[in-house]
């Protein structure tokens, strides 16, 4: 299988709602490898890499969020897999 990276956006209600421990439990369900942290606009901002049907998967999840989410808007840019780094670290 192929590997794939994305940074991602998430907008909406994603702050002060688990949305990053959340995505960290997801991304390590489905062994993917990245980070994810909250940005001063209210967004969450995440690079994610692995197997690209996962990826897929995973930004499809990122959509949906916890509960308590209210995701308005997901946007991707491809990255390079290669500057991704091991394991899946919740960052500020």
């Amino acid at each position: 299988m192929r590997e794939i990276a994305f940074s991602i956006r998430v907008t909406g209600h994603v702050q002060g709602v688990a949305y990053r421990a959340w995505c960290r439990g997801a991304a390590l369900e489905r062994d993917l490898r990245g980070w994810v942290r909250n940005r001063g606009d209210g967004s969450v901002e995440a690079l994610v890499a692995g197997p690209e049907d996962r990826v897929q998967d995973m930004v499809t999840a990122m959509g949906e969020g916890p509960g308590a989410a209210r995701v308005t808007d997901v946007w991707t840019e491809p990255a390079d897999p290669a500057s991704v780094p091991a394991g899946f670290d919740i960052r500020g």
